[in-house]
């Protein structure tokens, strides 16, 4: 696949962007190039969503078992290619290769998960309040439905959003960020040689600025998908708004792992470990704080540390690499912006806080796994999304402050408590105010069965993954059977 130009994939057909324009995508493990991807414009998402309005028409009136089968048939052909897709999005966006393959594997799980909810897709029967009349309510589909996907889980989050608004009976608009164009392109495919209907999705690389506002701007789009930051979120929001369209945001997170003095201390490092430092901090769901308690934090401190020197670094193909590179140079310089304002609040760097530019790591934006002791909850490394490999402590003295801080972000995605109590388990899931919250584990690991999102500043109070992603892609329809042969006057006519 090197320097191969990529095109977009709009109705059944794979078309350059009529302005000709390409750009490249580099390796983050290598700053090679390895592919290059279209900057498309207005024009090919208005020929997309054309070809999704078109296909949507019929493929609504396919019934949902047969839409099913065909998203059965997706999954058996994405496990059937795991290892080649995982590679590939290891190229592409610098995880780990273990990492890659349990993306890839959330993949096929949804494709499955998805699949079942073709012969499910309930709606509710209910009793009227008059004699000889049916009452009832069933999902619709919406129609043509926009997807916006980050690159730092590239098919994962794509098949969170397009498996449920395909079975559900819509047609997608979907653009993939363009740093990770290579799983659009592949699941596109995968799409195809699953006898998806021409039409039913459709894929226009570009920027979104072009793409991404054209989405917003077209009627015939009834939704927008978004996952990605809290700026552009907010402004996808507004501008939906406006045009009365449906919106789904998730929009980050600044997650805490709480460690209390009863905790078994090397669980919690080694789940402290896995969230902050797997696919190098830049997950939405990464921990970026760890709320200890005094008594355990000199304890905690020294084992993290002698933990961090063990983890390996380097080009993520490497079986033996627990840590990859950053995505590209504009983040690695933000998470090289945010150590030098932790040094400047008063926090201790511990470990790292900084770019590894030699040897193996000289071609590769590679930053050292960093961990900052003696945050207080108010310092900027401690409230804003850093989106790196860099974990703040935070001391207190009681579980009660422990929650009060870890809620005191503008975020609400993941949370995450260590202890062996049982009281203190069932105060936390209630108290924290995450719409993830994790008991001695880390704040990382979604399961796809359950609803994945947040609160606050992480989303609008829709959801990705498990039925009440459904939720974003239908319209309840409420139907009343009047069987009485008689007119009859609902809360009028009640004897």
């Amino acid at each position: 696949m090197r320097n191969e130009k990529l095109l977009n994939y709009i109705g059944g057909k794979w078309m350059e962007p009529s302005n000709n324009r390409f750009t490249e995508v580099t390796n983050p493990a290598t700053l090679e190039t390895i592919v290059q991807v279209p900057l498309s414009l207005k024009q090919e998402v208005k020929e997309a969503v054309q070809a999704a309005k078109k296909a949507q028409k019929s493929w609504a009136l396919v019934p949902a078992p047969q839409r099913a089968e065909v998203l059965f048939r997706v999954g058996v052909l994405m496990k059937e290619n795991k290892e080649r897709l995982s590679q590939l999005l290891t190229m592409e966006n610098g995880k780990v290769i273990e990492e890659a393959r349990g993306e890839v594997q959330e993949g096929i799980d949804m494709a499955f998960y998805m699949a079942g909810e073709g012969r499910r897709l309930f709606g509710q029967t209910t009793p009227s309040e008059l004699k000889d009349k049916f009452a009832m309510s069933v999902r619709a589909p919406v129609g043509v439905v926009g997807i916006i996907t980050p690159w730092n889980f590239p098919i994962a989050i794509a098949t969170w959003k397009s498996f449920p608004a395909i079975v559900a009976g819509n047609a997608v608009v979907w653009k993939p960020a363009t740093e990770t164009p290579i799983m659009a392109y592949e699941l596109a495919k995968i799409f195809e040689e699953a006898g998806l209907p021409k039409g039913v999705v459709n894929v226009v690389f570009g920027s979104g600025a072009d793409v991404g506002e054209a989405m917003i701007e077209q009627e015939d789009i009834r939704v927008i998908s978004f996952t990605g930051s809290n700026e552009v979120g907010r402004n996808i929001a507004g501008k939906c708004g406006q045009r009365l369209k449906k919106v789904s945001l998730e929009m980050g997170g600044k997650n805490a792992v709480i460690v209390m003095e009863d905790a078994d201390l090397s669980l919690a490092v080694e789940g402290i470990l896995w969230s902050a430092y797997g696919t190098s901090g830049q997950r939405c769901t990464a921990c970026s704080r760890v709320i200890v308690h005094e008594d355990v934090k000199e304890e905690l401190e020294k084992r993290l540390q002698h933990e961090i020197t063990k983890l390996t670094i380097g080009n993520g193909l490497d079986e033996t690499v627990k840590v990859g590179p950053i995505i590209n140079q504009k983040g690695l310089e933000k998470v090289r912006n945010y150590i030098e304002v932790g040094k400047e609040e008063g926090a201790v760097l511990l470990a790292g806080g900084h770019v590894l530019e030699s040897g193996e790591h000289r071609k590769g934006n590679y930053f050292a796994p960093t961990l900052f002791t003696d945050v207080t909850a108010d310092m900027r490394i401690a409230q804003e999304e850093i989106f790196g490999p860099v974990v703040s402590l935070i001391p207190v003295k009681s579980m009660e402050e422990a929650i009060e801080i870890n809620n005191s972000v503008e975020f609400g995605l993941s949370s995450s408590i260590f202890t062996r109590d049982v009281n203190k388990v069932f105060a936390a899931q209630r108290d924290l105010d995450t719409g993830i919250v994790y008991i001695n584990a880390g704040t990382t690991g979604a399961e796809i069965h359950l609803p994945f999102g947040g609160t606050k500043g992480t989303g609008n109070g829709h959801r990705d993954s498990g039925v009440a992603a459904l939720d974003v892609f239908t319209e309840w329809k409420a139907v009343y059977v009047d069987f009485s042969g008689k007119l009859q006057r609902a809360q009028i006519d009640v004897e």
